[in-house]
């Protein structure tokens, strides 16, 4: 069988047991298991147990529950209501108006979170039933926190730039920097379509104007202060080289911790709750890992990678063609899969091809590939965004769908931007490397 055989095959395989209903990560592993035990004659057990440990067992991973036990208390403490409050006096003035916090709230829990649903979720929670007693357009407001809540991969402490650096062993502070600028970047678009949107259709933004005072805006910010200092400080420390990753997460968990108390939520229930939840995520993310961990040691088993290089290279396609086509590939995943299974599933094969075989920046690979993952997280019918914000708003998921359909173009255009001018992503890691 040549190399496009097989890989219809393992992921024929692996469609028809996520079909059957049985968890990701499960399904993942039994292809690859599978698939082992027909084309070759490795020992799978004693394969499985070594690939299994071998893909976790990391200290940079420990930075992984560490962010997420982080954004689960500074979830569970109000920060949000403060945050989205405090942002809603200095955009009323602008087209789109309250449409804006949608954007920013999401921008700056996203740099606590490092989870898109998680992000959107709990924005979701504050801005809905607000934005819906001013009498804002229903779904522009559902439209813009799917997709301004997809940032939550992207900017740092992006859990999906942890798994792929851990994954292709790059740094992940580097990955952290290079995803800033291009998070920033994505959140104007954002605000410039709604300012585009509000311009174009007045009468879909709500004529309710509240008087907001300059003390207004400012005492505000006292609000926030909390939560800003926390992601200067997670950040700042990662930047100038004072911490790793792993020690900035420990950080940012005790600086949540404190601004729980600062907002007065602060309980054992409530950090047993966020432990928990923790536990939840980190295991579902460790096992999907584990398992893409057996299915692409089955890929590289069968050479699979190192023939679709020696194809392309003799089918003459150049790195932007071949780009087009993988950013094509992704896209359409997304219409299937969830953001991180994609990623678990194409690197073993994707990664020697763009990064080996044609010499693209891995750092800046990654900013792009999270970026497409985000497109995932927008895309019907499996878009798990669309799903958290139909759940909060009530919302069709129709309804949804179509109105974060211009905010997953503006991804793709992100994409583009990225491709013409990669310094986006690379000024804040070459600064970093040079200090």
């Amino acid at each position: 069988m040549n190399e496009f055989q097989l890989i219809i095959l393992v992921f024929g395989v692996l469609l028809l047991f996520l079909l059957s209903g049985i968890w990701i990560g499960v399904g993942i592993g039994l292809a690859g298991l599978l698939t082992m035990l027909t084309f070759t004659r490795y020992p799978v057990g004693k394969m499985a147990a070594a690939v299994c440990m071998g893909s976790v067992n990391s200290f940079v991973l420990v930075c992984l529950p560490g962010f997420i036990l982080m954004g689960e208390i500074l979830f569970r403490s109000g920060a949000s209501k403060d945050l989205y409050e405090s942002i809603s006096p200095w955009v009323s003035k602008i087209p789109g108006k309250l449409l804006h916090s949608n954007v920013l709230s999401c921008t700056i829990f996203a740099a606590l979170s490092g989870s898109s649903a998680a992000t959107a979720a709990t924005i979701g929670t504050v801005a809905v039933p607000e934005l819906k007693r001013l009498g804002y357009q229903p779904g522009m407001v559902s439209g813009s926190l799917a997709g301004a809540g997809t940032l939550g991969l992207l900017i740092p402490p992006s859990i999906a730039l942890i798994v792929y650096g851990v994954i292709t062993n790059n740094s992940i502070g580097q990955l952290y920097m290079a995803g800033f600028l291009p998070g920033i970047m994505l959140a104007v678009l954002f605000m410039l379509y709604i300012v585009i949107f509000a311009m174009i259709r007045p009468d879909l933004v709500s004529e309710v104007v509240s008087d907001f005072t300059w003390k207004d805006r400012f005492m505000g910010l006292v609000k926030i202060l909390p939560t800003a200092g926390l992601i200067f400080l997670v950040l700042g420390l990662i930047y100038l080289g004072v911490s790793t990753p792993t020690e900035a997460a420990m950080i940012g968990v005790a600086g949540a911790i404190l601004a729980s108390v600062f907002y007065r939520t602060f309980s054992f229930k409530m950090i047993l709750e966020s432990m928990m939840g923790t536990i939840r995520t980190s295991c579902m993310l460790f096992l999907i890992m584990m398992m893409a961990a057996i299915l692409s040691s089955t890929v590289a088993y069968l050479k699979i990678p190192s023939g679709l290089a020696r194809i392309v290279t003799d089918a003459g396609l150049s790195p932007g063609v071949l780009f087009m086509v993988v950013a094509v590939l992704y896209i359409v995943l997304g219409c299937f899969f969830d953001g991180m299974s994609i990623m678990l599933l194409t690197l073993p094969i994707i990664y020697p091809l763009i990064v080996t075989q044609f010499h693209f920046n891995p750092i800046w690979f990654g900013v792009i590939l999270t970026i497409l993952i985000e497109v995932a997280q927008v895309t019907p019918p499996v878009g798990f965004n669309l799903y958290v914000i139909q759940h909060v708003s009530g919302q069709p998921i129709g309804t949804v769908a179509r109105y974060a359909l211009p905010f997953m173009a503006i991804l793709i255009l992100g994409v583009a931007l990225l491709y013409i001018f990669p310094d986006i992503a690379l000024f804040l890691p070459r600064h970093m490397a040079q200090r």
